[in-house]
């Protein structure tokens, strides 16, 4: 992965946080959507989505590495 310095600014860092935690509001939605959903077909496309979401998740862990666990899960003081 090649990433910039003005990737890991502190002002990135900050919007990384944001972007990252409604990327964990997206696929709880998609989860409740796939609960709902009978379609094999369907459901397999949302897992998809599902996939692709983790993974740019885990590009932005990767990016700042210093962060710890409560402030990916929202949990800071």
């Amino acid at each position: 992965m090649d990433v910039k310095e003005e990737d890991t600014s502190e002002e990135s860092k900050k919007n990384h946080i944001l972007y990252y935690k409604s990327l964990c509001r997206v696929i709880s939605e998609i989860q409740k959507e796939k609960e709902q959903e009978g379609e094999p077909a369907v459901k397999s496309h949302l897992d998809s989505r599902i996939d692709a979401i983790e993974k740019d998740k885990k590009r932005i862990r990767e990016m700042f590495p210093d962060i710890k666990e409560e402030e990916w899960n929202g949990h800071t003081n």
